[in-house]
């Protein structure tokens, strides 16, 4: 029997609320303990420069991905009119981000520490710059707005997917079975 007013459960002597949260409470801590896990075959399987080729490639798909899927939203009536940012009633493409985000990095890897050049942060802002300027290829290339002009375009968006997923892949074969063992164990 349990006592509504106490929220107490008449058995066990405890509220009633702590009782129910105790096995939210072991998913949790199992949840920490596979990521430790993850974290340690991290380090254990992967040395600084692969750990660095690993996040920039998968920042590179991440942002990649991203960019595509908001370029077909806003190309498709959402977001803002006029498809993007403006900034003085001139459209500003996103490789300009990406331009200044690779000088930042160039900028690290020059004068940095070598603990600021293998930072997280820096292989994660390398692979997205170079996705933000990957993105909009052909309007460098051609040096006009021809992000959409042919129907072409669907096929490079699927050729660049299956490349920087790929790239992701090989990037991290060495850590993904222990990676996988890691986060299935539930010791």
């Amino acid at each position: 029997m349990s006592d509504s007013r106490s929220g107490s459960s008449a058995g066990a002597g405890t509220p009633a609320h702590t009782a129910a949260a105790s096995p939210l409470v072991g998913e949790v801590s199992q949840d920490a303990r596979r990521w430790s896990r993850l974290r340690h075959e991290w380090g254990k399987r992967l040395d600084p420069a692969e750990q660095s080729a690993l996040m920039s490639w998968a920042a590179f798909t991440i942002v990649f991905a991203g960019l595509r899927i908001l370029t077909h939203w806003i190309r498709g009536g959402h977001g803002p009119s006029g498809g993007g940012i403006s900034l003085g009633g001139r459209h500003f493409h996103h490789y300009n981000i990406g331009i200044a985000l690779l000088a930042a990095v160039g900028m690290v890897g020059l004068r940095g520490s070598e603990k600021q050049r293998r930072h997280p942060v820096v292989a994660i802002a390398y692979g997205s710059a170079a996705a933000l300027v990957v993105d909009e290829l052909a309007l460098l290339l051609d040096l006009e707005d021809v992000y959409w002009a042919s129907d072409g375009r669907k096929s490079v968006d699927a050729a660049l997917g299956v490349i920087a997923a790929g790239a992701t892949f090989f990037a991290g074969l060495p850590l993904w079975p222990h990676a996988h063992r890691a986060l299935r164990s539930r010791r």
